[in-house]
């Protein structure tokens, strides 16, 4: 019988690699072992049992076991290990030096307050040690800006929270985008974004993929092909079920305002192949997850929308009357009515302004 087993296993060429790489029974093992053919080969050692015993019966002499030396200096670091702030984290990528993803809680009360950001200004951030970390002047004369990890119109509640988003890493923000992420807040009570890049690959004349990507600065800082957002919306604590999700991928150039946000929408499948990532792991995307373009507007702003945000910013944070005036005759060259909240703002500053002027002149006379 062992010989018609070892003939059918391929003779004594296999029976080399076969005691190395299978365990038999002990009769089986002593069977095949009558059947191979002399060889100059050393005998091999016993087999332990799992009572300690060699095949024999006789008790087997225990062997220290080696002390493993593979990490005794320590394993490659990456710096990929999550960093927490007041109201977002983030996972760092040193190579490229850009966050690999940056999660964010909003909610109404959230983007809303008096956080100053004229005083916050764009630096390193000091949990990343220098030779991973971007700086200023590698954007200077890149044709590309600085971003948040985190947008300040979204940690407006905290002057420490906005501070710290001003921690430079470069995520190329879309601005309209952001917008409407906060107005989800006016719909939902929580609503928790991951944002990061994407460097894609693309197809080339030859039919042949490849990822390419232009790198900026001395610290050659990578400028993404892609720039993601995965969105999930909650609209309360007291239904928990109740989510709303959705995952978008845009082009990391200028879009257009004639585009809305449905084009860019992807399957988050589709986003976590791209991206190595399982984005909120903790939620059964297969229950009480709907599609959020399907439950909400999904609805970017048009130009005059966006033109009109931009003005009402620029009029809150103008320092004089004189440029409190600039910035409404420009709105008007634009062909572009202020609204209502513009106004008001407006109206509110002039006073603001004016009152200054009377103070500083009153000040200068009397000095």
């Amino acid at each position: 019988m062992a010989e018609a087993l070892l003939w059918r296993l391929g003779g004594s060429r296999f029976w080399g690699g076969f005691v190395c790489g299978a365990a038999l029974g002990a009769a089986t093992a002593a069977g095949l072992a009558a059947a191979q053919p002399p060889t100059d080969r050393p005998p091999l050692p016993p087999v332990p049992s799992r009572h300690g015993q060699s095949p024999g019966g006789k008790p087997l002499r225990e062997e220290p076991v080696p002390e493993s030396v593979l990490g005794i200096y320590g394993f490659p670091a990456d710096g990929t290990q999550t960093r927490y702030y007041t109201n977002h984290a983030l996972s760092y990528d040193q190579a490229k030096r850009v966050p690999r993803w940056v999660i964010e809680h909003i909610s109404k009360h959230k983007t809303v307050g008096k956080a100053d950001r004229k005083h916050c200004k764009f630096r390193p951030d000091p949990s990343i040690p220098p030779l991973f970390s971007a700086v200023n002047e590698d954007y200077i004369g890149s044709g590309w800006s600085r971003g948040h990890m985190a947008p300040a119109g979204d940690n407006k509640y905290s002057p420490v929270g906005l501070l710290l988003v001003f921690f430079m890493l470069p995520v190329w923000d879309i601005y309209r985008m952001e917008m409407y992420c906060r107005e989800l807040t006016e719909r939902f009570e929580d609503v928790w974004i991951v944002s990061g890049p994407l460097t894609l690959p693309q197809i080339d004349d030859d039919g042949k993929k490849r990822v390419t990507y232009q790198v900026i600065g001395k610290d050659d800082v990578v400028v993404p092909s892609h720039l993601y957002k995965v969105i999930l919306a909650r609209q309360s604590a007291a239904s928990p079920s109740l989510l709303a999700l959705g995952a978008f991928v845009v082009p990391n150039n200028a879009i257009g305002f004639d585009h809305q946000l449905p084009e860019f929408q992807v399957g988050l499948e589709e986003l976590e192949k791209m991206s190595g990532l399982v984005f909120f792991p903790q939620v059964d995307k297969d229950k009480d997850v709907r599609n959020i373009c399907e439950i909400d507007t999904c609805r970017l702003m048009s130009l005059e929308e966006f033109t009109l945000y931009i003005t009402t910013r620029k009029v809150q944070s103008a320092r004089t009357l004189e440029r409190l005036e600039k910035i409404m005759s420009e709105l008007r060259e634009k062909g572009i009515k202020p609204d209502e909240y513009l106004l008001k703002v407006y109206k509110k500053k002039e006073e603001e302004l004016a009152m200054q002027k009377t103070t500083e002149a009153r000040e200068g006379r009397a000095g």
